[in-house]
């Protein structure tokens, strides 16, 4: 099971936002970070991944077969995809909504297996004890939580998260970071996750793609990429890379003088 990306670009109307990008195979089990300022296409190619933006040109290749090529069915069972709102119906409780999410795609009949399959998303992100509790009853970190299992539930072969931890605490950042990680190794699928904080991409993400203006200019491991100088000219400030009493990495930053 792998993706690769092959010369796509993409935009709406007339202006382009990916130019000719091209991604490298990645592997299953691997949670790759997508950084990058602002408009940078983060989002973009998210949603060229799942079909949301056409194609003008390129090849998105997942487990062998054309992924561009398929229909919009084919693509949502395949590919699950959080962009950064998320909205469900509030009167629906927890375990009803992941249910929702996984017949979307299913067709509409409930079986055992389903709900097994609930069950098994729900404890896996550490979320059984809001199973009964209504939507509307949930925090932001909780409600980030259930979006990533109404994402997930469906056994993706590649999922696409957008900025799930957005506007979070840093508690829920560190919580729904720990369970995407171990969620995708333990299912060994390919994910995807757009990050905006550095140091959250370098404790959990298995390799980094840089993106400024639709183009990847850095792609490696997260302690390569964190020091090349493209950090430092996407973002505008000064940066050195520490290693913490854990021996995880951590940016130190700051503007320039």
């Amino acid at each position: 099971m792998t993706l690769e990306v092959g010369n796509l670009s993409a935009g709406y109307g007339r202006k382009m936002i990916l130019k000719d990008l091209n991604i490298p195979v990645i592997k299953p089990g691997q949670l790759v970070g997508i950084i990058g300022p602002n408009a940078a296409g983060k989002s973009t190619l998210f949603k060229s991944l799942t079909g949301l933006v056409k194609l003008r040109s390129g090849a998105i290749t997942l487990n062998g077969t054309d992924l561009a090529a398929q229909g919009r069915g084919q693509k949502a069972r395949r590919v699950a995809y959080m962009p950064q709102t998320y909205s469900c119906n509030a009167l629906l409780s927890v375990f009803e909504s992941v249910l929702l999410a996984l017949k979307q795609t299913s067709g509409w009949r409930v079986k055992a297996d389903n709900l097994t399959r609930v069950e098994t998303i729900l404890r896996e992100l550490g979320l059984s004890h809001l199973s009964s509790r209504g939507l509307s009853e949930l925090s932001g970190g909780q409600s980030q939580m259930v979006a990533v299992a109404r994402t997930m539930v469906r056994n993706p072969e590649l999922v696409l998260l957008d900025e799930p931890t957005s506007a979070l605490d840093l508690h829920h950042q560190l919580s729904i970071m720990t369970s995407v990680k171990k969620a995708v190794t333990s299912r060994e699928i390919i994910a995807m996750v757009a990050l905006h904080d550095l140091n959250l991409a370098a404790e959990f993400c298995d390799r980094l793609l840089l993106i400024r203006n639709g183009e990847i200019l850095a792609d490696g491991a997260p302690n390569v990429v964190l020091a090349m100088p493209e950090i430092k000219e996407t973002y505008r400030v000064e940066t050195s890379i520490e290693e913490t009493r854990r021996g995880s990495l951590y940016v130190d930053a700051h503007l320039s003088a």
